[in-house]
């Protein structure tokens, strides 16, 4: 992808609204164009504006055999409230089987090499999977989620799954995304209501307190720079 072109496309929508980064995208990648769920509020926010203007687009999701019961009831919330069938994707249980079997079921528990090589099976292998064919990825993103996604834009290049990847609501606040969810009534995770900030496996999230970082309830054990599933490489 041209570099020039992804700077032009953040310089026209620098003042578009998430419906109108969006609806330009919906149309400029037609059906090679997906949203990536992770079934988080943001990502709830996106399906809500993605339906509204194309019910067909193609929504997915990972399942890493590790999910929380309150996300899968979600999905299926979600799915029954707007009429569609949100795609979802498994890892290669061979890979999982190996991994558990070298490893352990809680590997992740004992460095950051092995929750990343959980991640890159449960998550990223899965991901690549599911973008073949496509062209494009829509995705969750704000900047004051944490460090490492501070200085994303608007509209990417991901280098990783060689996509243009789409960031409509990279400068929304937290309070923007649950002011949308109330007046629009989104449906969102039960575990909002009770402290979890940014939900992800079970064993790898917990709630947070007040005051703590947004994604402090992920992989609690480690440092702040290295708490990224490989999902949003920069």
């Amino acid at each position: 992808m041209n570099k020039e072109k992804i700077a032009r496309w953040n310089e026209e929508l620098s003042e578009a609204s998430a419906q109108e980064t969006i609806r330009y995208f919906l149309d400029e990648f037609g059906d090679t164009i997906t949203l990536s769920t992770s079934m988080g509020a943001e990502d709830q926010v996106i399906t809500d504006m993605v339906v509204q203007i194309d019910p067909s687009v193609r929504i997915f999701t990972l399942d890493t055999g590790r999910l929380f019961q309150e996300t899968y009831d979600l999905i299926d919330q979600t799915n029954e409230k707007y009429g569609i069938q949100i795609e979802v994707i498994f890892p290669d249980y061979k890979q999982v089987e190996k991994m558990v079997k070298e490893k352990g079921m809680n590997l992740f528990y004992h460095s950051v090499e092995n929750r990343k090589r959980c991640c890159g099976i449960r998550k990223v292998e899965p991901l690549k999977r599911a973008f073949k064919g496509m062209d494009a990825w829509i995705c969750g993103l704000r900047k004051d989620q944490s460090v490492s996604r501070f200085f994303s834009q608007k509209v990417e290049w991901d280098e990783q799954n060689q996509l243009v990847k789409i960031n409509p609501l990279i400068d929304w606040t937290e309070k923007d995304t649950w002011n949308y969810i109330h007046e629009n009534q989104v449906p969102y995770n039960s575990l909002h209501d009770k402290g979890y900030a940014s939900i992800g496996c079970l064993p790898c999230t917990r709630p947070i307190k007040p005051g703590e970082d947004f994604r402090a309830g992920r992989w609690r054990w480690e440092d702040e720079e290295t708490k990224e599933c490989g999902l949003h490489k920069r």
